[in-house]
């Protein structure tokens, strides 16, 4: 019969910290928040770990990349509380939302190549009213004001009339925001987009920003295989003894 992780081996908490840069205190931490089993105790009261912590550690460490900090540290309390259902359920709500966020950036993509030039109506050039730029939308003025409250487009007011101008960079940002509203992205996830294209400059220079998204998304997809190869390999030693 197999013996049980938990016994094989002893291993000091500096063990653990040297193996992976982390100080003692770390991974005292860690066992406390249920990241790691609990400690065995030696007779003066020391903590002890075994390979089983050393492995646990080592899985959190390699789930934080694709799964966050704090997403990490649920889907360790669960499989150390043999909840491993609850840690499937959170692996799959990361890998949900990895998916919803590449379809926010194809969405991002096509409202970008889909924008026309702003046109001129007479307010200075590319810019315009609120009536002729909801017509150009297909939208109510009201939606404008609304949008414009959420931060996502900043028109002037003329001096003469009080009346809102859109300027070309507005009309731009409108006419993304209403692209996105299509793909039914709410406001709140609409504006931070807002806030990247006006802090490049414009649409051009976001190619370079939609570059780095795509590589962020592909490393946390590659990732997450990888923390979901530590996470089975951790599964299946906690669950030795029984498989004997």
């Amino acid at each position: 019969m197999r013996q049980n992780p938990q016994t094989r081996g002893r291993l000091r908490p500096v063990d653990l910290a040297r193996r992976h840069g982390l100080s003692m205190q770390a991974v005292r931490n860690y066992e406390e928040a249920g990241i790691l089993p609990t400690a065995g105790r030696t007779a003066n009261g020391y903590r002890t770990y075994t390979p089983l912590h050393a492995q646990a550690l080592g899985t959190f460490l390699a789930l934080i990349p694709g799964h966050g900090h704090a997403t990490a540290t649920a889907i360790m309390r669960a499989v150390n509380r043999d909840e491993p259902a609850e840690a499937f359920r959170l692996v799959d709500e990361s890998h949900a939302q990895l998916l919803e966020d590449r379809r926010t950036l194809d969405a991002v993509e096509r409202a970008l190549r889909d924008l026309g030039p702003a046109r001129d109506d007479g307010a200075g050039p590319g810019a315009m009213f609120v009536g002729p730029l909801a017509g150009k939308l297909g939208i109510k003025p009201a939606t404008l004001r609304k949008w414009e409250r959420a931060g996502l487009v900043t028109p002037r007011r003329d001096p003469r009339t009080g009346y809102r101008v859109y300027d070309a960079a507005d009309v731009r940002d409108a006419a993304l925001a209403h692209q996105l509203r299509r793909g039914g992205y709410r406001l709140e996830q609409i504006a931070p987009l807002i806030a990247q294209v006006r802090a490049a400059g414009g649409l051009g220079p976001l190619a370079a920003a939609l570059h780095d998204w795509h590589a962020r998304l592909a490393a946390r997809g590659r990732a997450m295989l990888a923390g979901a190869a530590e996470l089975d390999a951790y599964l299946r030693e906690r669950e030795g003894p029984a498989r004997a």
